[in-house]
């Protein structure tokens, strides 16, 4: 077998998912074709698909020590460092690709990405567009782009915009399920809709034909789960809610005994460490935490802060989690002595290291939230290292909460656990378990918000909100749900560009002869 035969082997095993394959006779090939730049691209990318993006990054800067005008390695390097949350680094790769070659599709659709986790949307839609321009003068299948080119609208609360990319996918793949799950999510299903009663039979017809990949299949039981729950037809949201949440957790690999282990080793080791003794060195800027179970009201507690003329909403941030695993974590367990060490060390690495990675952000103002719900796992660390921030803990009724994650389908791998109605109480249950160790170890540094309260009592809940966050009144927070200066990026998207309403309060009530596993589990 000659050398292309050999390529041309490995890029099959690559197509079949088989990475680990590609690797092994990549290194075979490394041996007898030292320095070749394509068989050192392909090794990277093998390893990028297997989440070694640290070894992958080796392997792309090998391709480009050989070639340094390799495009594709550059991309995959840039691609590599971006989930690395190293995206100074990426943003110029990416820069340096379009100099050389401003017709290379695929820079412009990740480059697009890494805009769109910056919170720049704009930026992200101008480059998402370009990709577009050429993929039309090239005749190539532009979907990509298009799924991407939705969310950044709809992000923007630019619904109209949305709506119309949404219909050009949908006449390009008429059951592109990406598509599908994002028109659910625009609509209000109503008898009285024709359009939207159309979308479900439609729907319901592509599920009937069979011919589905099964995560296409997903996302469309979970719109149709989403359209019968607005019609409020339990049985047959409960139907397709349960198939969607079958072919996810069969796609998906739990992660709830990592993440229940991480929650106990949490509490274990944090038993014994002062949490007075605060880093002396830390950012001026403050940043408020917002964090609790996801869907437990963190989006709507967000766009209620961030509505203040003087705080920036950065949405969900990876960084906090990057910072504590990186610095603290050896093979999944805690090393509590790098925690004291730290601790009292002259310079504050977790800090130093968040504001780097927020410093692509385009932020004027000295406050910010940072509202990624899981958070809550590493509110000792925020006391130690960002003593001058705020922590929000978002709560809600466990039934409804537990529901609530049932009914959306998350794509994050942190979620993984979240297509299963045991694991989900289950994690509930070790959540609930570590919020009342913070409480019991340093409540002053806590304020509750419960997301009932604000539906009954929006005004006094928005007022004693600002007070602990130490912000002045503003008219604005009242009604956050104008407020389009925060991209919404998650599944909440819907409920928080509306005013508070109280329909979501017991809406468990509708679903405790279907979900009797999940609701009899929680403590």
């Amino acid at each position: 077998m000659n050398f292309v035969e050999k390529v041309k082997k490995l890029q099959n095993y690559f197509s079949d998912g088989n990475f680990k394959r590609v690797i092994e006779g990549c290194e075979i090939l490394n041996k007898k074709f030292p320095n070749n730049s394509f068989i050192l691209n392909l090794s990277g990318m093998a390893y990028q698909r297997l989440n070694k993006d640290y070894r992958a990054i080796d392997f792309f800067e090998l391709a480009l020590k050989a070639d340094s005008n390799n495009v594709s390695a550059m991309n995959n390097l840039a691609n590599s460092l971006k989930n690395k949350e190293q995206y100074l680094k990426a943003e110029q790769i990416y820069k340096k690709i379009i100099e050389i070659n401003p017709n290379y599709i695929n820079v412009y659709n990740n480059y697009g990405n890494l805009k769109s986790s910056i919170n720049d949307i704009e930026g992200s839609i101008k480059l998402y567009n370009q990709g577009l321009d050429i993929a039309k003068e090239k005749n190539i299948n532009s979907l990509v782009f298009l799924n991407h080119l939705a969310l950044a609208y709809q992000s923007l609360n630019k619904v109209t915009e949305a709506f119309e990319v949404v219909n050009k996918i949908l006449k390009i793949d008429p059951k592109n399920g990406n598509a599908h799950q994002i028109l659910s999510s625009i609509y209000k299903y109503s008898l009285t809709k024709e359009e939207t009663m159309a979308h479900i039979s439609k729907m319901k017809k592509i599920l009937s034909e069979n011919n589905l990949e099964s995560d296409q299949e997903g996302m469309i039981s979970f719109a149709l789960g989403k359209a019968y729950d607005d019609l409020k037809d339990a049985e047959m949201a409960i139907k397709f809610l349960s198939l969607g949440n079958e072919i996810m957790e069969k796609r998906r690999k739990t992660n709830i005994t990592d993440e229940i282990n991480i929650i106990t080793d949490m509490k274990n080791t944090f038993e014994d460490i002062d949490l007075n003794i605060k880093h002396k060195s830390f950012s001026n800027k403050k940043i408020i935490f917002i964090c609790g179970m996801p869907r437990s009201g963190t989006t709507l507690v967000e766009q209620i802060i961030s509505s203040h003329n003087k705080v920036y909403g950065a949405g969900e941030l990876p960084f906090l989690t990057s910072a504590v695993q990186n610095n603290f974590f050896n093979d999944n367990k805690l090393d509590k002595q790098k925690i004291t060490k730290i601790q009292s060390s002259p310079k504050n690495l977790i800090n130093d290291q968040y504001f780097e990675n927020i410093s692509l952000f385009n932020i004027d103002e000295n406050v910010l939230t940072d509202k990624a719900p899981l958070n809550f796992k590493w509110i000792g660390f925020i006391k130690v290292f960002f003593p001058n921030s705020k922590i929000i803990h978002c709560k809600r009724d466990p039934k409804d909460n537990c529901l609530s994650i049932y009914k959306n389908n998350f794509s994050s791998p942190k979620m993984n656990w979240a297509f299963n109605q045991k694991y989900i109480s289950n994690y509930y249950n070790n959540y609930s378990y570590l919020m009342k160790f913070w409480n019991s170890k340093i409540p002053e540094f806590i304020h509750t918000v419960e997301y009932e309260k604000i539906v009954s009592d929006k005004k006094n809940e928005i007022e004693k909100l600002l007070e602990f966050c130490e912000l002045e009144l503003d008219e604005n927070c009242f009604n956050h749900h104008k407020n389009t200066k925060t991209p919404i990026k998650t599944v909440s998207i819907s409920q928080a560009r509306e005013p508070v309403y109280s329909s979501s309060v017991r809406s468990s009530d509708n679903y405790k002869d279907h979900l009797k596993e999940m609701f009899e589990n929680l403590i």
